[in-house]
C-alpha cells in the first residue's frame, strides 16, 4: 500500500497546476478582461452612428478610448497587487520557495493577459460591426500594437503600485490619477511632450508612421518593466536598461512631434464617375458611396444636359481651381452618412447645386434672385415650401417678393428645352464674376 502512495505522489505533484494558471481561470483576471471588454463594448456602442461604415473613425474612436483603457487597466493591476494584503497573506507568501520575480509575475500576468484580451475581442468586435457598411478602405491596425502594449504595461505598474500603497483606495485614486494626466496631456496639442500620451487624440485620415507603434510600445512598456524590475529583481540595477530604453523611445517621440504622422492616402485621391456632366468626384476612403451620390445628383444632371460652361466635376477636395464645385461634405460620419447611407439625398443635391454657383459672397440682389431661381430648378431646398408659406403670409414687400419669384420659377419652367439650355448656359457663364450681365431677363 505504501509502494502505491509512494509512486502516486510524484504523479499527483506532476499534474499540480502552474499559479499562473489558476490566476488566469479562477481569479480576478478574467474580470479584468470583461471589465475592458465591457467598456468597449459601451464606448463604442453609444457613438456607433459616428464610425460604423468608416474605417478611419473607427480605428480613431477604439484608440482615443485608451483615455478611459488605461486608467481601468492599471486600477484592475492595483488591486489584484493589493490582493495579499486584504486577505492579510502577506507573511505566508513571502515565504514561498519562488523567488520574488516569478511571484509577482504569476499574479501580474494573468491579469494583464486578460486585459489585453479584452481590448483585442473588442476591437475584433468592433471591425465587424463596421465591416457591413464600410465605405472604401480597409481597416487600420497600425495602432494597435502600440495600444494593446500600453494597456498591458498599465496594469503591470499599477500591480507594483497596488503591493506598494497600503490601501483599499489605490485602485480608484491610480485609475482618477491616470485618467487626469491623461487629460492634461491631451489639453496641449502643441506641447512635445503631448507625443508621450498613448492615448494621443489622432485624426480619420492620420495613419502613424511604420516605427510609431515600436517607439511607443518601447515607451510604455520599458516605464513598466522598470517598475517591476525595481520593486522585484535581486539586483535592481537591471531595472536601468528598460528604463534607457524607454527614455530612448520618449525622446524620440518628442523630437520627432508631428512627424509621427502621415495623412492616408486614400483622403488625398478622388474616384469619380465621369458619365455625367459635371462628373462626380468623391474621396477615396468613401469610394462606396458614389453610386448614391451620384443617384441623389442625378436630378441635376438629366437638368444639366447640354448646359455649356459648367465646371468640370464636382469633388470633395478643399480649394482647387474655378473648373471644380463642392461636393457636400460627408464627414463627420454621423450626420450626412449613417453606416454607408446618405441620411437626406434632397438636402445633398441641393447643397450640391447650390456649390454650382460659383458666385461667392455677393451682394448684388440680381445675381442672389438667380442663384435662388437656378436653385430651385435644379433642386428644391427641403425646407422652401416652409419659408415660402411663412413670405406669403408675411408683409406686403414680402408677398411681393414671394409673388416674383414665384413668377421667375414659371417662367423658366415654361420654356423649351433648347430655350432653358441657352439660358442656363449664359448663366453659368458668369460663374466667378459678382454679375449676371449676359443673362437674359426671364
Amino acid at each position: 500500500m505504501s509502494a502505491v502512495t509512494e509512486r502516486s505522489a510524484p504523479a499527483a505533484r506532476g499534474r499540480a497546476p502552474h499559479p499562473a494558471r489558476a490566476e488566469a481561470v479562477r481569479g480576478f483576471a478574467p474580470f479584468a478582461g470583461a471589465a475592458v471588454l465591457l467598456t468597449v463594448g459601451v464606448m463604442t456602442g453609444y457613438k456607433a452612428d459616428e464610425w460604423q461604415g468608416d474605417w478611419g473613425a473607427t480605428a480613431a474612436l477604439l484608440h482615443t478610448g485608451l483615455l478611459i483603457l488605461i486608467p481601468l487597466a492599471a486600477a484592475a493591476g492595483c488591486w489584484q497587487g493589493g490582493r495579499e494584503r486584504r486577505r492579510r497573506t502577506e507573511e505566508l507568501w513571502a515565504t514561498a520557495a519562488r523567488p520574488p520575480l516569478p511571484r509577482f509575475l504569476a499574479s501580474a500576468l494573468p491579469t494583464a493577459a486578460w486585459v489585453a484580451l479584452g481590448y483585442l475581442a473588442g476591437v475584433a468586435l468592433a471591425l465587424l460591426a463596421c465591416r457591413p457598411y464600410a465605405l472604401g478602405g480597409g481597416p487600420r491596425l497600425g495602432l494597435l500594437p502600440g495600444d494593446t502594449v500600453a494597456l498591458v504595461a498599465a496594469s503591470l505598474t499599477g500591480q507594483v503600485l497596488g503591493r506598494v500603497v497600503p490601501t483599499r483606495l489605490a485602485a480608484p485614486l491610480l485609475a482618477l490619477a491616470g485618467y487626469v494626466g491623461l487629460g492634461l496631456l491631451e489639453r496641449s496639442p502643441a506641447d512635445p511632450s503631448h507625443e508621450l500620451s498613448p492615448a494621443r487624440l489622432v485624426g480619420d485620415a492620420q495613419l502613424p508612421v511604420w516605427w510609431q507603434p515600436a517607439a511607443m510600445a518601447a515607451w510604455t512598456g520599458g516605464l513598466a518593466l522598470a517598475a517591476v524590475l525595481a520593486y522585484t529583481a535581486r539586483r535592481r540595477a537591471t531595472a536601468l536598461l528598460p528604463l534607457a530604453a524607454a527614455v530612448a523611445a520618449g525622446v524620440l517621440l518628442v523630437q520627432t512631434g508631428d512627424g509621427l504622422w502621415r495623412p492616408d492616402p486614400l483622403s488625398q485621391r478622388q474616384v469619380c464617375d465621369t458619365s455625367t456632366t459635371p462628373a462626380i468626384c468623391v474621396n477615396a476612403r468613401y469610394a462606396g458611396l458614389l453610386p448614391q451620390v451620384k443617384e441623389a445628383l442625378s436630378g441635376i444632371t438629366d437638368k444639366l444636359e447640354g448646359v455649356e460652361n459648367l465646371p468640370e466635376r464636382w469633388d470633395d477636395l478643399p480649394g482647387g481651381p474655378d473648373d471644380r464645385a463642392h461636393l457636400p461634405m460627408v464627414t463627420p460620419i454621423g450626420r450626412s452618412v449613417v453606416r454607408g447611407r446618405l441620411t437626406d439625398p434632397r438636402q445633398y443635391a441641393w447643397e450640391a447645386a447650390a456649390a454650382l454657383e460659383g458666385h461667392g459672397n455677393c451682394d448684388d440682389p440680381r445675381v442672389a434672385e438667380l442663384d435662388e431661381l437656378v436653385e430651385h430648378y435644379l433642386a428644391p431646398s427641403p425646407g422652401e415650401s416652409h419659408f415660402d408659406d411663412l413670405y406669403r403670409d408675411g408683409t406686403k414687400a414680402e408677398r411681393a417678393e414671394q409673388r416674383r419669384e414665384e413668377a421667375g420659377r414659371a417662367r423658366l419652367a415654361a420654356m423649351s428645352a433648347g430655350e432653358r439650355r441657352d439660358w442656363l448656359s449664359a448663366y453659368f457663364a458668369t460663374t466667378g464674376r459678382c454679375d449676371v450681365k449676359g443673362v437674359p431677363a426671364l
